[in-house]
Order: C-alpha cells, then structure tokens, then sequence
C-alpha cells in the first residue's frame, strides 16, 4: 500500500518518510568552456537585436527632447542652470508688472505640441498662481512705477501702457542668460508683430521709454550693449519721449533708484 505524500518506489525509513535520494554532482565548468559553449551564432543575426536596439534608442531620445524642449517649466526656480545661455523659452505674456518686467508662462512647442487648441493657457489669476515665469528685459531699465510709497518717475505710467499694449497676451521668445537678486529671468525677449520678429527691449530704447541697463557689474545685454547704446543715443538726440524734457532735470531710472535709498536710509525720514 501506498502511503499520501510518498511515492510507490520510495521506501520508508523508521519513521515513516522517504529517505532522500542525493542527485549526482554535477562536474565543475570553467569559463571558458561556458563562453564556448554559448551559442554565439544567434546574436550575429541583426534580426535578432536591431529592433531592441532602435526601440531603446528611441525612448531614450525621445526622453531627452521631451526634458529639454517640451517640459513645461512652471517657474524660475524650475529653470536648469545648464539651459541659460543655451536656451530660449516661448510662451504667452499674462502679466505685465513694470516698464521692464512681466510674466511669462511658458508653452513649450508652441502651437505644434497643441498650445491654443488641444492645450490651454489659464486666464485667471488663482490658476496662474506659482505656474509662470517672471522675466526682466535684459539690457533696459524703464522709469520706476509708484512703489513702497515712493512716488513715480515721469514716463512711467507711458512705459507701462506701452509694453502692456506691446506684449500683454501675445506669444514671445525669452532668450535666457540669469536668474537676478528677486528671482527674475534677465531675457532678450522677442515678440512677432506684423509678420516681424521685434527687440521688446531695443523697440523701448528707441521711443525713449528706457535708458540702457546702468550698472557697475552685473549689467546683462547679450551681446547687444552697442546697438542698445546707439537706439538710446538716436532717441536721445531726437528728444524722444523721458529725453524730451530739459536735460538738467532729467533724472535716470538708476539715479532716481540711488536716491530714493539714500532718502530711506536717512534715519529722521519720515515719509507723508
């Protein structure tokens, strides 16, 4: 009779199991006889390992261009060191802050990855929050705006009207250099109008909206220093708009700035 658990040609030891049948060592192989005995004649078939090979490589590219061109980035803080200087962002202007500065949210691949009809930019302001970039136009430095109870520079409320009317819900091209001191992406920024691709930056120097970037270090132009000098020298000389007042009581953005720290540092100010 055959027990559960055992088989027919098993004998049972005294306590009823099935004593173990050792199996017989397997004699060692070195490797070189394994490397030998491998069937190598299968992997010189291309059919074999070209598809792998293209599908791996595939992913792995696609994977890099989704990362450096198609990622949305949602802030500056977001922005790869490595992309400054070598790369631009394009997105739509939702924000204009100041005569120099908006907020850009960007739309990686423009109409092409589906911005505008598959994909949408948000309007509102609570959707907006902590999703764009805010950037500084490289190179220009408009008049300053009422802030911190200090009171505006002539031209300022022009420069404002004019860049919110230039770029304010139109696609631009921010081309990258830095992050500055308030977190703001120092960009030479493009926009198309009438078909032409414009300096934001340059097009303000020449209607005398902006002076050129005054600074003893850390000035950022892209390589654009000489050809914004000479727009502001043309504006000036034309007594274009912050030149047209008398020139001994013009005062620049940056000098306006100096002043206005020094009246604060001032231990008795008291401001009205």
């Amino acid at each position: 009779m055959v027990w559960p658990f055992t088989s027919a040609s098993g004998k049972g030891g005294d306590d009823g199991k099935d004593k173990k049948v050792d199996d017989p060592p397997r004699p060692p192989v070195s490797w070189t006889d394994s490397l030998n005995g491998t069937d190598w004649q299968h992997y010189k078939d291309p059919r074999n390992w070209v598809p792998t090979l293209l599908v791996t490589t595939t992913v792995l590219a696609s994977l890099q261009i989704y990362r450096s061109y198609l990622r949305r980035i949602p802030g500056a803080v977001h922005i790869q060191p490595n992309f400054f200087r070598k790369r631009s962002l394009f997105g739509r202007v939702t924000s204009v802050g100041d005569g120099d500065n908006f907020h850009l949210y960007h739309t990686p691949g423009g109409r092409m990855a589906g911005w505008g009809w598959l994909r949408r930019v948000p309007v509102k302001r609570a959707e907006l929050k902590n999703k764009t970039i805010p950037i500084r136009i490289a190179g220009v430095d408009a008049p300053e705006g009422a802030h911190f109870g200090r009171p505006a520079q002539p031209f300022s409320t022009d420069a404002l009207a004019w860049l919110s009317n230039y770029i304010l819900g139109r696609r631009v091209r921010a081309k990258i250099y830095k992050r500055d001191q308030y977190d703001r992406v120092v960009a030479t920024v493009f926009v198309r109008r009438f078909l032409f691709r414009r300096d934001v930056g340059l097009e303000m120097l020449k209607r005398g909206l902006a002076t050129t970037y005054e600074a003893k270090s850390g000035a950022e132009f892209g390589g654009l220093e000489r050809k914004y000098k000479a727009a502001e020298s043309k504006a000036k000389a034309k007594k274009r708009g912050m030149w047209g007042g008398k020139p001994e009581l013009f005062e620049s953005p940056r000098d306006y700035k100096i002043r206005m720290n020094l009246e604060d540092s001032q231990p008795n100010n008291v401001k009205s």
